[in-house]
């Protein structure tokens, strides 16, 4: 990766990275307080169909009545589309401890910040509410642009957008394969673990790319 150039932007996924999230559709009814009536074999013979879903949702062209009766129809009426919207509903849990700090520092060494995250219109209005998300100097989201991670389509939007590109942004997510996509086309690129302290490695990160000069241990 060629790294000539200093950081100039660092751009942010939410969930896992900013925001503690549900990982699975088990601890998104324990959410939600529904309880869980499917099979994992059913669900992951499934998972194609739904995901096609999920990106239709994720890029603006099914709403979130659209969505949850699809959804419903999928998994065989197991949960009702009522269910399956408050289930995704409850799907974000809190913020990381120490990713708004983080933001407030950027901002002050005059770094600008961006979210590019995956989400949709139903989240997106709760999830900006958090002082994170707040602090950040542009929010872009899939549902807003039309795109979607890990097509370099959406990578190419934010460069547009923004004015930079190449190794002067700074990207972090949890899936591998979006880091892996920002990494194709010059972007400087780390996987968080949303499982472990996310703050502590965002600083460390941070400070191996020269962005701030000090880090943190977990």
């Amino acid at each position: 990766m060629n790294n000539e150039h200093p950081v100039q932007l660092v751009c942010f996924d939410v969930g896992g990275v900013l925001l503690r999230i549900c990982r699975t559709w088990a601890e998104g009814c324990e959410a939600a307080g529904i309880d869980v009536r499917h099979d994992d074999a059913q669900f992951k013979a499934l998972r194609s169909q739904w995901y096609a879903l999920v990106q239709q949702h994720q890029t603006g062209r099914l709403d979130i009545d659209g969505y949850a009766e699809a959804v419903s129809a999928l998994v065989g009426r197991m949960y009702t589309p009522q269910e399956i919207e408050t289930i995704h509903r409850a799907w974000v849990i809190e913020e990381y401890h120490g990713v708004a700090d983080i933001i407030d520092e950027l901002n002050a060494a005059d770094i600008q910040t961006a979210s590019l995250s995956n989400t949709n219109h139903a989240h997106w209005d709760g999830i900006t509410r958090y002082p994170a998300l707040a602090r950040l100097g542009t929010l872009y989201a899939s549902h807003e642009l039309g795109l979607h991670k890990p097509e370099e389509a959406i990578y190419r939007a934010i460069e547009q957008r923004t004015g930079f590109a190449d190794s002067r942004i700074l990207f972090f997510d949890d899936l591998q394969e979006n880091v892996e996509a920002a990494r194709l086309i010059g972007w400087r690129a780390e996987q968080i673990d949303p499982l472990r302290c996310t703050a502590s490695q965002i600083r460390s990160a941070l400070d191996q790319h020269g962005v701030l000069a000090h880090a943190v241990s977990d």
